[in-house]
């Protein structure tokens, strides 16, 4: 199934109802076969960008381009997109060639190649020899997997997935994150992807948009998100974090950041865009707080209380109390090292100044 991909551009898009802006100055572009991500809380605008997009909903202002070429014009089942939803959408009366069949009906393909492109869309999926079962007797990760079919059986170059797995259960939505991500590789297209679950962004993306109150705060790729968000929404969204506050002073060893909930100084990052006396922000991420060895050469040692221990099977997550009352989270692989901690523990920690971030902006950008 030679299906390749198409560049996708927005280019300051909005789209208000009335008074309500769902998407502000939205600007992106998305390149030929790339895996992009729209994640971000209920409400931010990322199911709005989707069907402004497909052409469900004609956008405020701007301008969308696909394979360099507007799409302004052209009505939804003219743009060669295809769509995947939460629901599947898949039609119950219908057997399952029928379903993965109906693209290729409305456009007008000989039942001879329409038969072709089924068997071939549906030994990709691995559901061959299950074209005469009605959806009713499917389990969700089999509907899941004849909706994608659908979807990408008429060769489309973008294919636009929303929520798709957000009704199957953890571990078959885990095992279906890496089948779609094979899926794509395998035809080529550009997928848009829409999702709430940080999990799936990181595991499925090549780059994550992530928005907002309508806007995209950053884009970038996983890792890249993960380990330098730009602003406080960002590293509370992505996974857990701890959030100091630090204050710009000029130390005997130059420039630096004292943060005084854990009574420790660091380097001051090339680059922030604070004055002395001026606070920030920094993200510390727990998997990046260690037990501090006697030896701790360069990294940023503090003393701390345990005041809860979590087991979640591979980690346990404990919470501290800093000297000034501020709790902080550490999290310590199972079995690899010193035994756990108790409640009410004296313990000293570390961490490297290069993994406390600095974040940019306002709190809740």
């Amino acid at each position: 199934m030679a299906v390749r991909g198409a560049p996708v551009e927005f280019r300051n898009v909005a789209k208000s109802y009335g008074a309500v802006a769902a998407l502000v100055d939205f600007t992106l572009a998305i390149e030929a076969g790339e895996f992009l991500t729209l994640l971000g809380p209920s409400g931010s605008g990322k199911t709005t960008a989707l069907n402004v997009l497909a052409g469900f909903v004609p956008p405020s202002q701007g301008e969308i381009l696909i394979d360099g070429r507007s799409i302004a014009s052209l009505p939804t089942e003219k743009r060669n997109i295809g769509m995947v939803f939460q629901n599947y959408s898949l039609f119950p009366h219908m057997t399952v060639a029928d379903n993965v069949a109906f693209p290729l009906r409305m456009r007008r393909v000989n039942r001879h190649e329409a038969r072709r492109k089924v068997e071939r869309a549906l030994a990709l999926v691995r559901l061959g020899g299950f074209e005469e079962r009605m959806p009713k007797q499917l389990s969700g990760g089999q509907q899941q997997r004849v909706a994608f079919a659908r979807a990408i059986v008429f060769g489309p170059k973008v294919l636009l997935m929303d929520e798709p797995l957000g009704a199957l259960d953890l571990k078959l939505r885990e095992a279906m994150q890496i089948e779609i991500k094979h899926y794509q590789e395998e035809i080529g297209c550009t997928v848009i992807y829409v999702t709430h679950d940080q999990g799936e962004a990181l595991t499925l993306s090549d780059r994550i948009a992530v928005m907002n109150r309508g806007r995209i705060v950053q884009v970038g790729r996983p890792d890249e998100i993960y380990d330098c968000p730009q602003t406080r929404f960002v590293a509370e969204f992505i996974g857990q974090t701890n959030v100091l506050e630090a204050r710009a002073e000029n130390g005997a060893a130059g420039a630096e950041l004292v943060v005084h909930d854990a009574g420790v100084r660091l380097p001051r990052p090339p680059g922030l865009d604070v004055a002395p006396g001026g606070t920030c922000h920094l993200s510390l991420r727990p998997e990046k707080v260690v037990r501090a060895d006697p030896d701790a050469n360069g990294l940023v040692t503090f003393d701390a209380v345990v005041v809860e221990a979590v087991f979640l099977g591979d980690v346990v997550r404990y919470s501290v109390r800093l000297p000034s009352g501020k709790e902080m989270l550490f999290k310590e692989p199972r079995g690899s090292g010193p035994k756990a901690l108790g409640r009410g523990e004296s313990v000293r920690l570390a961490f490297a100044p290069d993994d406390a971030v600095a974040l940019a902006g306002a709190e809740d950008a």
